[in-house]
């Protein structure tokens, strides 16, 4: 059994869904790894990963407009608001979520539907520099 782990970071420019999945991508082909999972984690509590369809972008602006309803910034119940209105929102969609997400890995490549793709989802409205860490085990 094998191990390889590697981290990039993201840049965004506020709220919203990243591709990710090229980044990861390369990382599984770097490792060398044929067959076994990679295990992607964002770390971050105010963004999160998603697998999400990656061909019609609308799919995306759905998401993050139905998040927006869900979890509204100027909910005046929230008490945990130091750093803006989108602060406490941000945590809880992080914590409806994933901080990470495990794909396996077959024939040293992703087993990714077809118009499935990996995000990162930024939950804040300010640019941030999200890190993240992709864990590949297998033979």
């Amino acid at each position: 059994m094998a191990a390889y782990t590697a981290a990039f970071s993201v840049s965004t420019t506020g709220k919203g869904t990243y591709e990710i999945t090229r980044e990861v991508e390369k990382i599984v082909a770097e490792s060398g790894i044929a067959s076994g999972t990679a295990t992607i984690f964002v770390r971050h509590t105010s963004a999160s990963l998603v697998i999400m369809e990656n061909a019609d972008p609308s799919a995306r602006t759905d998401l993050e407009a139905f998040f927006d309803r869900l979890v509204p910034e100027d909910s005046d119940y929230f008490i945990h608001t130091c750093e803006g209105p989108d602060d406490m929102p941000s945590h809880i969609r992080m914590a409806l979520t994933r901080t990470s997400e495990v794909v396996p890995i077959v024939q040293k490549r992703m087993v990714l539907g077809t118009w499935q793709g990996l995000f990162l989802f930024e939950h804040r409205r300010a640019r941030h520099h999200r890190q993240i860490v992709v864990a590949v085990v297998g033979e």
